[in-house]
């Protein structure tokens, strides 16, 4: 394991197993690894992606992701998890070897180093498959999952599709770049988010078509994206939303959709 890795796994409490995978020492039901993790190939994921269902949900800052995110999990019984959230968490944990790393990275625009955004995402997936859940999609140890504004660049895609899960779908939520900087700089009144500032707003806006519309374009090759348009009120976003995901779950979907 690379030395960052290993300082990475210490930072974030983590211990590693004789198999070689590292796993979350956060709660007690964590070392129950969940029945979910595939045996196939010299090198697994840790889980399986034909009980456990990845959508990626991607799309420019303030296309409006997180809010369609929470109308899914109404819809669809998802577990919503958002990178950016797991991240900002992360930074104002007490002890965070990385709280002052991630916060520089977050307050310039730039993207957090991926084996911490990873290894946070795959923390939170484990601890929320072995919770009890009543919600269809939940059965016999299966999930589903929203990761909100996650993979922002190639080999951050790559290493979760070969470590962790392989994705299901692509939620790509598109509008303008006007429409976007309205949105943000509306939100900053209340959000309190150091980055939602005009001059963050842009190094955004170029760091996402730099580093996230290549990701975009390599899963369109694997005819995994569904593009929805993010600029209609959020009612009529939702309704396109439901109804691809809708068409996916029901495996009535195996190409690029547009709504």
């Amino acid at each position: 394991m690379p030395a960052i890795v290993d300082k990475i796994a210490e930072a974030l409490h983590l211990k590693k197993h004789e198999s070689g995978h590292s796993e979350a020492t956060t709660s007690p039901d964590a070392s129950a690894a969940p029945a979910t993790a595939s045996g196939a190939g010299p090198k697994s994921q840790v889980f399986d992606h034909e009980r456990v269902k990845v959508f990626f949900v991607l799309g420019g800052p303030g296309a409006g992701k997180g809010t369609q995110c929470a109308n899914l999990v109404k819809d669809f019984g998802f577990c919503h998890l958002s990178a950016g959230d797991l991240l900002r968490a992360e930074q104002n944990r007490e002890g965070s070897e990385f709280g002052d790393l991630i916060r520089k990275y977050i307050r310039e625009g730039q993207i957090v180093p991926m084996e911490i955004t990873i290894k946070l995402l795959e923390n939170a997936m484990r601890r929320e498959l072995t919770q009890p859940h009543d919600r269809e999609g939940w059965e016999d140890g299966r999930g589903r999952f929203l990761i909100d504004g996650f993979p922002r660049k190639m080999d951050q895609a790559l290493k979760f599709d070969e470590d962790v899960c392989l994705s299901t779908e692509v939620l790509f939520f598109t509008t303008t770049e006007d429409e976007m900087l309205k949105r943000l700089l509306e939100r900053a009144k209340t959000s309190g988010r150091e980055d939602d500032n005009e001059e963050s707003i842009r190094k955004r806006f170029r760091v996402y078509k730099e580093q996230t519309m290549p990701v975009i374009e390599h899963y369109s090759k694997e005819g995994k994206v569904a593009t929805i348009d993010a600029t209609a009120t959020i009612e009529q976003v939702h309704e396109k939303a439901k109804e691809i995901v809708t068409k996916i779950l029901a495996g009535e979907v195996g190409r690029n959709i547009t709504a």
